[in-house]
C-alpha cells in the first residue's frame, strides 16, 4: 500500500501536466484565431524602437551608465528595459485579463469545480504567454540590433537568460495576488495597473535611477525589477561575467521566492473566501 502512494502521485502529476497541455492548446488556438493581434504587435514595437530611437538622439551621452566599463548608448539601455518590463507588464496584466474574461464569460466558477488544481490553473492560463513572452522580448532585442545597429555583447545571453529565469517566479507571485484581488474586489484593474505602472518608473525602464530623488534612488536598490534590469543590462551591454553577477542573483532570488510564495498564498485565501461566500461566480 506504501509502495502504491508514491506512484499514484507521479500519475496525479503526469495528469496534471497534461491539464497544462490542453490550456496551450486552447490559448494558441484562439490567438491564432485572431492573426491581426500578431500583425498589431509587431508593428507596436517596431513604432516603440523608432520613438525611442529618436529620444536617444535628444539624450545627453554622458547622463548613461557605465556597465562593465562600457558607457550604453540610450537606445541599448531602454530596449533592455522594454523587454524586461514588458515581462513584468504582460504577465501580470495577462493573469487578470484571463481570470477577468473567466468571470465575464461565467465560466470560473465551473473552471475552480474540475478536479484540477489551483496552481494547475493558474499556471495554465499564463502558459501561452511563458512561451510567447520571451519570444517577444528576443523579437524586441533582435530588432533594435538588426535595424537600430545597437550591440549587445553575445557571452552575456547565458548570464541574462538566468536572471530573467530568477525573476519569472517575481512575477508570477505578482500575477497571483493581482489576480487574488481581481476574485474578491472585482473591478480592480485600474489600481493595479497603477501600482504596476509605479513599480516599472521606479525601476529605471526609462532613464537612470541615478536620475530619481535621493529616497526613489535608494528604494531601487532593493526593487526586484530594477534588480532584473541592472544584471541584465550590465550581461548584455558590458559583458559582464557571473563573477560580477553572482550577488545579484543571490539578492533576487530570495525576493521573487518570497512574492512567489506569496502569491500563490494569497490567492487560495481569496478562492477559499469565494467559495465559502458562494460568490465565485459573481462579477
Amino acid at each position: 500500500m506504501n509502495a502504491a502512494v508514491p506512484v499514484a502521485r507521479r500519475a496525479g502529476v503526469l495528469q496534471e501536466f497534461g491539464k497544462l497541455g490542453a490550456f496551450l492548446r486552447r490559448d494558441l488556438l484562439i490567438a491564432w484565431s485572431y492573426r491581426s493581434a500578431f500583425l498589431s504587435d509587431l508593428v507596436a514595437l517596431i513604432a516603440q524602437a523608432v520613438l525611442f530611437y529618436f529620444v536617444g538622439l535628444m539624450v545627453d551621452p554622458t547622463k548613461m551608465p557605465q556597465y562593465g566599463g562600457t558607457r550604453t548608448s540610450y537606445m541599448a539601455f531602454v530596449v533592455v528595459g522594454i523587454a524586461i518590463t514588458s515581462l513584468l507588464n504582460v504577465g501580470v496584466g495577462r493573469m487578470i485579463a484571463v481570470l477577468r474574461n473567466e468571470q465575464l464569460m461565467g465560466t470560473l466558477e465551473s473552471l475552480f469545480l474540475t478536479p484540477t488544481r489551483p496552481t494547475t490553473i493558474q499556471l495554465g492560463l499564463v502558459l501561452f504567454d511563458l512561451v510567447h513572452i520571451p519570444i517577444r522580448m528576443a523579437a524586441i532585442l533582435a530588432l533594435s540590433v538588426v535595424v537600430f545597429g545597437v550591440e549587445f555583447r553575445p557571452a552575456g545571453l547565458l548570464p541574462a537568460t538566468a536572471i530573467v529565469a530568477v525573476f519569472i517566479p517575481f512575477v508570477w507571485g505578482l500575477a497571483a495576488t493581482s489576480a487574488a484581488a481581481v476574485l474578491v474586489f472585482r473591478r480592480v484593474t485600474g489600481l493595479l495597473g497603477l501600482g504596476a505602472l509605479a513599480l516599472t518608473v521606479a525601476s529605471g525602464t526609462y532613464f537612470p535611477l541615478d536620475l530619481l530623488p535621493g529616497s526613489l534612488r535608494w528604494s531601487g536598490r532593493f526593487n526586484p525589477v530594477a534588480i532584473a534590469l541592472t544584471g541584465v543590462r550590465a550581461a548584455l551591454i558590458g559583458g559582464v561575467g557571473w563573477e560580477h553577477l553572482g550577488p545579484q542573483i543571490l539578492l533576487l532570488a530570495p525576493m521573487s521566492a518570497a512574492t512567489l510564495a506569496a502569491g500563490v498564498y494569497t490567492f487560495r485565501l481569496a478562492l477559499e473566501k469565494e467559495r465559502r461566500a458562494g460568490t465565485l461566480g459573481i462579477y
